[in-house]
């Protein structure tokens, strides 16, 4: 059972500072000193340029036999973010106090949880400067996955806000100025025309307090929606279901799935732990709780296909190849090379997806504008094609 092999499995070795503590209270007749308390530095956002530049160059450094101390005080003079000078400063102060480099990584907060877990086991195993290279390749990875989904969004996105941002710009100044022309000739105005004069009329006598409200509206519900912590669970599930999009997500979640557990197996994490850290990787609710489901079962002593089995949604979030693949690593023992083939072979189907999406959504793009013009035109036309017909009559 994976729970019996974990609680057999040896207790990991003691920080510098707790190994250094233990031995004073061994001494007898001695006082022994408090350990220092460090203020523990404020949570920051850390730039995933400057996360990258961290983990390459302190993997170099330590390589080269410089000491801990020094390499953390020569990245923070050659760092230009204030921030990670300050949290560099204080991984130094941690190290000098007696901290472990797994400790003051965790107080600083610079590095997430997959990194801290491998450089942990790089400190128990010996394996730290191959750990941390394996950790910023694993932040480049990331990276790249979930830049893939934001460009498929830009484009629409700004399709869709400069046709907005016409259409407004139409309504607001140029159909009241048709409203008034209308009005005077006694135009027998069509039901589109109507509207959109009225509309523009609105926009005309509030438009100065309708506009900036409605679009700090948009903006709150646009953060509510996807960037909240508490909330944005609804917008990455609307992604997920949007047609192309939600494909786009999906593969690339597979090729997440297959790079990094694979790699983390591969650097001598448990499974549990390593699928653990998977679950927060991800930002799709579907596959957090697949994750979670996954943990659980494989704690409780399940293999993959058993797990796999009872999970009734498995098929949609992984294809049954990708799931045949990972119980034939299991059963061979080389699942960690079967995870790193699926994450390769889904990467390069989401760059294809990728680019086969934008090649989609501009003939749909196209349609859209070519509607919003239509409806303005028609509204427009239709109106002096009867004023022409009345003073030909």
């Amino acid at each position: 059972m994976a729970k019996q092999a974990t609680q057999n499995q040896p207790a990991p070795a003691a920080s510098p500072a707790s190994s250094s503590g233990a031995a004073s209270a061994a001494q007898p007749g001695q006082i022994q000193q408090p350990k220092p308390k460090l203020k523990r530095p404020p949570r920051r956002h850390f730039a995933f340029k400057d996360r990258e530049f961290f983990s390459e160059n302190l993997a170099l450094l330590l390589k080269s036999a410089v000491p801990i101390g020094q390499a953390l005080n020569s990245l923070a003079t050659s760092s230009r973010a204030p921030g990670m000078k300050k949290a560099l400063a204080a991984m130094q102060a941690d190290i000098e106090a007696g901290f472990s480099l797994a400790d003051a990584l965790e107080r600083s907060g610079i590095i997430g949880s997959q990194t801290l877990a491998l450089v942990r086991l790089g400190e128990h195993s010996g394996r730290l400067v191959e750990n941390l290279q394996l950790a910023a390749q694993q932040e480049e990875k990331r990276h790249t996955f979930r830049s893939k989904v934001r460009s498929a969004l830009i484009y629409p996105a700004f399709v869709l806000g400069l046709t907005a941002i016409v259409g407004l710009g139409v309504a607001w100044f140029l159909l009241p100025r048709l409203s008034s022309t209308f009005s005077q000739l006694h135009a027998k105005l069509p039901f589109v025309s109507k509207v959109l004069i009225a509309f523009g009329q609105l926009l005309k006598v509030h438009g100065a307090v309708a506009v900036p409200l409605a679009l700090l509206t948009m903006l709150v519900l646009s953060y509510v929606v996807f960037a909240a912590p508490k909330t944005r669970r609804i917008g990455q599930q609307l992604l997920f279901i949007l047609p192309g999009i939600g494909r786009l997500r999906r593969e690339v979640e597979i090729a997440q799935f297959g790079y990094l557990l694979g790699t983390l197996l591969a650097a001598g994490l448990p499974v549990t732990q390593a699928v653990t850290l998977l679950e927060k990787a991800t930002n799709v609710p579907q596959y957090q709780q697949f994750y979670h489901y996954l943990t659980s079962a494989l704690e409780d002593g399940f293999s993959f296909k058993e797990s796999l089995a009872r999970y009734k949604k498995s098929n949609t979030l992984l294809p049954p190849a990708v799931q045949q693949m990972v119980i034939a690593g299991e059963r061979s023992g080389s699942l960690s090379e079967v995870l790193s083939t699926i994450g390769r072979t889904y990467e390069q189907k989401s760059d294809i997806t990728t680019e086969n999406l934008e090649t989609i959504l501009e003939p749909v793009m196209l349609l859209f504008v070519a509607a919003g013009v239509m409806i303005v035109a028609v509204a427009v036309i239709l109106p002096i094609y009867s004023l022409v017909g009345g003073l030909g009559q």
